[in-house]
């Protein structure tokens, strides 16, 4: 269990008010310290979804669902494959065509990393929602 890397509000007094940013930060922690798992709680879909989109583009390796009868946790697999992660704040609306100005403004270099969006067809990187030409709100960048 040394190599795990547990997150989540201590019990103290801490107000949880973004789960996703929340868990993109115990997933950026994890990575800097060597960790080969993290897990992440309390959870929501979007947070799942976001994970998803992560470990499509091989960010992340497996992501298991621990249902612990209070909302639930997530393992997740860490690669070593994320030098930055984090969450965009505010949760800026894009346009299809604005898409490569918010590209150049979050990643370090073209076709380097992802921006995540919630879009009307659900939760996906940004090169998706360039095929599909759909924009959506921002809700992450990886790389």
């Amino acid at each position: 269990m040394e190599n795990v890397f547990i997150a989540g509000p201590s019990s103290g007094t801490m107000v949880m008010l973004d789960i996703l940013s929340n868990a993109l930060i115990e997933i950026k922690n994890a990575e800097v310290v060597g960790k080969r798992q993290v897990v992440i709680w309390p959870v929501n879909k979007l947070t799942y979804y976001t994970l998803r989109v992560l470990q499509r583009y091989g960010y992340v390796g497996e992501i298991e669902y621990i249902d612990d009868g209070r909302g639930g946790k997530y393992i997740v697999q860490l690669l070593g494959k994320i030098n930055d992660i984090g969450p965009i704040k505010p949760r800026y609306p894009v346009k299809y065509r604005e898409i490569v100005q918010w590209e150049q403004k979050f990643l370090p270099a073209r076709q380097i990393g992802l921006l995540i969006l919630s879009t009307s067809q659900g939760v996906m990187s940004h090169v998706e929602a360039k095929e599909r030409k759909i924009g959506g709100v921002l809700l992450a960048y990886v790389y």
